[in-house]
């Protein structure tokens, strides 16, 4: 079980990571959309269940934890196809990178209360809850920061007449 656990979240990092590198979208956007998602995932938080039982799925804590999470992602997944990209493959790491980091911190405790860890990665479950806030409140400003350092389209393709 324990190794399930670990695998499931590190499915989910490799998964975010190459849609964010692939993509080569900005992190700014997807931070924040990311954040937005977060948001909605917490108003809809009790009627995320009664909606998965209107659509016929069962009303138990897995369906829950993956409507939630799917929530989280969804604003995010859909920035994955439409904004700002970077021009080179370190950039894209970075921002793949960064990316990654803040949807785990997001995404951590609503898997966290079906995949519940135990022995060693509960301890290291336990740290990642512990410097949950923290990661969130650095990759947001991060996420405005890199908005700051965006140069729209129309700008960054006009030539200098000196």
């Amino acid at each position: 079980m324990l190794m399930e656990i670990i695998l499931i979240y590190i499915v989910i990092a490799v998964g975010l990571f190459i849609s964010a590198y692939i993509t080569k979208r900005r992190f700014g956007l997807l931070g924040l959309a990311l954040a937005s998602g977060s948001l909605l995932s917490q108003i809809w938080g009790y009627d995320i269940g009664l909606i998965a039982s209107g659509f016929g799925l069962p009303s138990n804590p897995l369906t829950v934890a993956i409507i939630t999470s799917l929530v989280v992602l969804l604003p995010a997944g859909v920035l994955l196809f439409h904004g700002y990209t970077y021009k080179n493959k370190i950039a894209r790491i970075v921002g793949a990178a960064m990316f990654t980091l803040l949807a785990l911190a997001f995404l951590v405790e609503p898997l966290g209360n079906v995949l519940m860890p135990t022995g060693s990665s509960f301890d290291i479950y336990i740290m990642i809850l512990k410097y949950r806030t923290l990661i969130i409140g650095a990759g947001l400003i991060l996420a405005v920061l890199d908005l700051f350092l965006t140069k729209p389209a129309h700008l960054s393709d006009k030539k200098s007449k000196h």
